[in-house]
């Protein structure tokens, strides 16, 4: 399946593979003339936002893909509070990391560079600000470069949090490591192979764990960590790799699955820990993914189960956002790319704020007006 655009209606930006929601038909996606760079929006939080990128190897195994290769090699980049606003805004992606992201994607039409001039709102390497931040973790869908929760990451680093994104190496389309060597996405080979996510998100729990080692050692700003408040948020594959992560370490205090079937099993003593799940309609009970009821009954913590009406796959991420740039007329009564990404910052960092800053938010006990198109879960949240 991953040679099968992943789209919100038919954003054929990013492949959505065996291990992420069925990808709508490539027909609902309407050409259009490229609108030129996109933009990504401002950050909602009270600070400026910092950016930059560690090079970790793990040499205590080898990498899962890589059979020539005896250490597992991380990027992990960074979002943090930061001392100034102006400074050089940090790259989306490099004109090479573009280039095999878009030929991965089967997009044609555009420039090769065309995501690598994506703006954002990060300034690269400044000064950390705050001091006892909590610590987020993210981890991007199946052939997707972190660089597509973009969005989110800012916006949380605006509010007082420090991010750490992993590219989970040959995972993904391209991942730029330390020595420049662009790796490709070797896993791509296998997502067909029985038991593949289950082993994908073993894998991505044991990266977790790693970087959470590492990041005291690695990163000058990381004294400024709490490091008794961290939690994890996952796009599809990401998402399932969030609740793996909570499963095996438990320093990962709370997590949230952003549109993602889940595969590591739970105990039967239950996980205790907040989590909440975050998804497009396939996710309803009784919908075409069933794994969010079967680990439903497995959560006995806080726990909150919440569909997007009008949401796709790729709604949680910054691809709805790069439409514009790649030529691509959403179809109609998709929920629109800006709103998309106000719901999921909106939510996600309710969800942190409650749950790391000990900051009770109603928004997360019942439906709202202010966002219709949020359903609360397993209740009267039917098809939408």
């Amino acid at each position: 399946m991953r040679h099968l655009l992943a789209a919100a209606a038919g954003l054929a930006v990013l492949a959505a593979s065996a291990c992420s929601a069925p990808a709508p038909p490539r027909s609902a996606a309407v050409p259009a003339a490229p609108t030129g760079p996109a933009t990504l929006p401002a950050p909602t939080g009270p600070h400026p936002v910092g950016t930059t990128a560690l090079y970790l190897k793990d040499t205590s195994r080898p990498d899962p893909w890589n059979l020539d290769a005896k250490a597992r090699e991380l990027k992990v980049t960074l979002w943090y509070p930061a001392e100034q606003r102006d400074g050089q805004r940090a790259s989306y992606m490099t004109p090479k990391e573009s280039e095999l992201t878009l030929k991965g994607g089967r997009i044609a039409g555009v420039p090769d560079d065309t995501l690598s001039k994506t703006r954002t709102n990060a300034v690269k390497d400044a000064e950390p600000a705050g001091r006892k931040l909590a610590l987020v973790v993210l981890s991007p869908g199946f052939t997707k470069p972190m660089s597509t929760l973009t969005s989110l990451a800012e916006d949380l680093a605006s509010r007082g949090y420090v991010v750490a994104g992993i590219d989970h190496t040959y995972e993904s389309y391209a991942t730029t490591l330390a020595d420049g060597r662009v790796a490709e996405c070797l896993a791509c080979d296998s997502d067909a192979d029985p038991g593949f996510g289950t082993g994908v998100v073993a894998g991505r729990a044991a990266d977790v764990s790693f970087v959470l080692d590492r990041l005291p050692s690695t990163w000058d700003g990381a004294g400024r960590i709490d490091r008794s408040r961290i939690a994890m948020v996952g796009q599809s594959i990401g998402g399932a790799a969030a609740l793996a992560a909570m499963v095996r370490d438990p320093r990962v205090r709370a997590g949230i699955d952003m549109d993602g079937t889940t595969y590591a099993r739970i105990p039967k003593g239950g996980l205790s820990r907040p989590f909440m799940f975050i998804g497009s309609p396939q996710h309803v009970p009784g919908g075409s993914d069933n794994s969010w009821e079967r680990d439903w009954k497995l959560l006995t913590g806080w726990k909150r189960w919440i569909v997007l009406s009008g949401s796709e796959h790729q709604s949680f991420t910054d691809v709805p956002l790069l439409a514009g740039a790649l030529g691509i007329k959403p179809a109609y009564g998709l929920l629109p790319a800006a709103r998309a990404a106000e719901l999921t910052r909106t939510y996600v960092a309710a969800f942190l704020d409650q749950h790391l800053k000990s900051r009770r938010q109603p928004l997360l006990d019942q439906p709202s007006s202010r966002y219709p198109e949020v359903k609360f879960c397993p209740g009267a949240c039917g098809r939408s």
